[in-house]
């Protein structure tokens, strides 16, 4: 409701506009779906609209906001999106030990069709990557560019239509796998209707924030914008390609795929690894420059250093989706191209990772006392640590051992609970008190906590993968005198069994501190703002110039 009466009553009324066309393309889908799992989600959207109008119409005759608010950083949005990200982090994470779960005693299916882990699995991967991830980027890059650029953001309505809108996409998403409608394509598994929708709300958010750099008082656009950007620009483009695509009607959510056999694959992992390298790295990236510095209270290491390794990033990643598909149909130099550039995408990628560390030198006292500090100095080690497998597991060789097996599991949650939730825990817990306008978290004892079972989920899960993957792969190419396989597939599932079950009290530990990081921002938010706090965010106008790069 506060949101709401941020809004000027020009945008109430633009909003109420946007809520009742969305209510009718709800009810239209709903009709034309009816016998459909589309109309289930028509019903959703115009669920969704009608609680949008509600909301505004209760709030219709709320004053004008006060002028003064044009000096002073917009907020509210971010606060909305640090609320969404941890909500779907346990949403997302619960899935995600549920299907755990599911490896170790498949009977826990209960026998229903909405919940094998066929239709679980993507339900986790939506909620942690788009839910968790997408929100905490979207508020983040809301607060960084605002700082960053001593700009307000352009009006009120657009950053939280973002908001709003993503949010419905991704039910959208969720929703539709547990009924089983899916494109069956790896981190794109919503079909076209939510697609469309998705496009909408991106160009909205590409608009947001290019009019916020456009209107800056900061002469320098700092390294994060620079991530932040390439992260909503390559991520559009990426995801228009991969999901070009044809209904079977209008009432239908079912749809094909314009390409085919191994130019879908291909299409597929250039867009499924570049998914990773621009929305689960550079945005994040983005993230680690500003919070890091900001939190240690230093300059990054070397500015100049984090611009070549931007440029060498967003060069390199882009061609290496294809050694995903070593041993394949895939023409052989395609393969050895997406080999070598995975390669020399670690210079850039370390790079990052040293810039990082070496930031913290001097700081060391305070990544000792200090978990929040902590979280980020641990996401940076990860990041260096994934990256260089990630290289190294390209290397058509050792795929020979890594793929299909669940070292390739290892690596990714390596990556995902290592560096991306660590880095994006650590700004939380450091923009939570920024943003409420506290002096602190609620409590550093529970920071505390949460960083420790962060850390022990993590490398319990990675170790069990690692252990799994390599003994899954050495036996699936030992061979008897005769010439003959030594073990069946089925010897192999057997010998996962304890691993699974390790994997899954990692994903447990790992759960449980999300929890305990959901009642400290909820705790923190209940407790009155301090006099002391208020004054350290000063509406930019009074602040004095920023210091340029390199100053």
């Amino acid at each position: 409701m506060e949101i709401v009466k941020s809004l000027s009553r020009n945008e109430r009324q633009l909003a109420l506009v946007i809520a009742a066309a969305l209510a009718c393309i709800g009810l239209s889908l709903s009709a034309f779906g009816r016998n459909d799992p589309l109309g289930v989600h028509g019903a959703i959207v115009t669920c969704a609209a009608l609680a949008a109008l509600a909301a505004l119409i209760f709030r219709s005759d709320a004053p004008e906001p006060p002028v003064g608010r044009l000096a002073e950083y917009y907020d509210e949005p971010s606060k909305l999106g640090i609320a969404f990200a941890l909500g779907w982090a346990v949403v997302g994470m619960t899935f995600g030990l549920w299907a755990a779960l599911q490896l170790a005693w498949p009977h826990l299916t209960f026998d229903g069709a909405w919940s094998n882990f066929g239709r679980i699995r993507p339900v986790h991967t939506t909620g942690v990557i788009f839910g968790f991830g997408g929100n905490a980027l979207i508020a983040t890059s809301f607060l960084v560019m605002q700082r960053t650029c001593r700009a307000r953001l352009p009006g009120q309505l657009g950053p939280v239509f973002v908001l709003c809108g993503y949010n419905l996409f991704c039910l959208l998403g969720v929703t539709g796998y547990l009924m089983g409608v899916t494109k069956s394509k790896e981190y794109a598994e919503p079909e076209w209707y939510a697609g469309l929708w998705l496009l909408v709300v991106w160009i909205t958010y590409f608009v947001v924030y290019v009019r916020t750099l456009a209107r800056r008082n900061e002469p320098h656009i700092y390294v994060s914008n620079w991530y932040y950007l390439a992260f909503v620009v390559v991520v559009a483009i990426l995801y228009i390609v991969n999901n070009l695509a044809i209904p079977v009607s209008i009432g239908h959510a079912k749809s094909y795929t314009l390409f085919a056999g191994v130019q879908d694959a291909m299409t597929q992992w250039w867009y499924g690894h570049n998914a990773v390298a621009f929305f689960l790295t550079s945005g994040f990236l983005g993230m680690m420059y500003y919070f890091m510095p900001k939190r240690a209270g230093r300059p990054i290491y070397s500015y100049r250093m984090s611009i070549i390794s931007f440029w060498g990033i967003t060069f390199f990643y882009i061609w290496v989706g294809s050694h995903h598909l070593h041993y394949t149909a895939l023409p052989q130099w395609v393969q050895t191209l997406g080999m070598t550039f995975s390669l020399m995408l670690l210079i850039p990628s370390w790079a990052s990772a040293g810039n990082a560390l070496m930031t913290l030198n001097g700081a060391w006292d305070k990544v000792r006392d200090d978990a929040t500090l902590r979280f980020m100095m641990v996401a940076a080690v990860f990041y260096g640590l994934s990256t260089f497998e990630g290289s190294f597991m390209a290397i058509r060789s050792v795929n020979a051992l890594s793929h299909y097996t669940d070292w390739t599991i290892a690596h990714v949650h390596a990556g995902s609970l290592g560096w991306v939730a660590m880095i994006t825990f650590g700004s939380i817990y450091a923009a939570v008190p920024w943003l409420w306008k506290r002096e602190r978290m609620y409590s550093p004892a529970l920071v505390e906590v949460h960083f420790w079972l962060a850390v022990a989920g993590t490398i319990v899960y990675v170790l069990a993968m690692w252990n799994s993957g390599i003994i899954q792969g050495l036996m699936w190419r030992t061979y008897t005198e005769q010439g003959t396989l030594a073990y069946s597939f089925l010897d192999s599932v057997v010998a996962m069994h304890p691993y699974y079950i390790a994997r899954a009290f990692g994903g447990f530990l790992y759960l449980t501190g999300a929890v305990v990081c959901c009642y400290n921002v909820w705790m923190t938010a209940r407790v009155a703002p301090t006099q002391s706090a208020l004054a350290q965010d000063l509406p930019f106008s009074a602040r004095p110039p920023a210091l340029q790069a390199g100053e």
